[in-house]
């Protein structure tokens, strides 16, 4: 599996009712996409009162169960137009170590992100294992959704969850823990 973000920061006075317009209106659009295990349409806004953001975002997150999925998506006429839209984004991905899924994954709400340094030099087999635990510990916690992945590019981990109601001391805490609100999750 394959894990992918991209994010479109926008500016602080932008109209994010636009945002969530456009996840209402096109949403459905990825429902049942071939190789998509889950596609949750995320938003934060620069001044909200459930959690902090430091900006405006738009920033879809992707669980592939395969790269030809990410390609197939990539080469749409649905992400030409994204493009055209909002401009051409950095495609962040993830080697997917673990992922936990529940059944109600659809009812998610809220999103968190956290995105951390792989130690150069470290055991990578035992940061996996930790990653796994903390995956099935965020289930237990009320996570419906808990992925695990890393990029050996920047020797980076992400840990994401998707919530129904966002957990307390999960709101937004530094450059690399974002919070989100979920517009629509598009399954398979």
């Amino acid at each position: 599996m394959i894990a992918m973000q991209y994010s479109f920061v926008l500016p602080a006075d932008y109209d994010m009712a636009i945002i969530e317009r456009r996840i209402r209106d096109k949403g459905h659009l990825l429902d049942r996409f071939p190789r998509l295990r889950f596609k949750a349409y995320l938003s934060a806004r620069k001044r909200d009162d459930g959690f902090t953001s430091a900006e405006n975002l738009y920033a879809p997150f992707y669980l592939w169960n395969e790269p030809e999925g990410l390609n197939a998506f990539l080469t749409s006429p649905g992400f030409a137009v994204l493009a055209r839209d909002f401009g051409w984004p950095v495609v962040r991905t993830w080697v997917v170590s673990h992922a936990e899924l529940g059944p109600e994954l659809g009812e998610a709400r809220f999103a968190s992100r956290e995105i951390v340094p792989i130690p150069p030099y470290s055991d990578l087999a035992s940061f996996q294992r930790n990653a796994v635990t903390d995956a099935q510990t965020a289930v237990r916690a009320g996570a419906l959704a808990a992925v695990a992945a890393f990029d050996p590019t920047a020797w980076t981990m992400v840990r994401f969850r998707l919530w129904r109601a966002l957990p307390e001391g999960q709101e937004h805490r530094s450059q690399d823990h974002q919070t989100y609100r979920v517009g629509h999750v598009s399954l398979p």
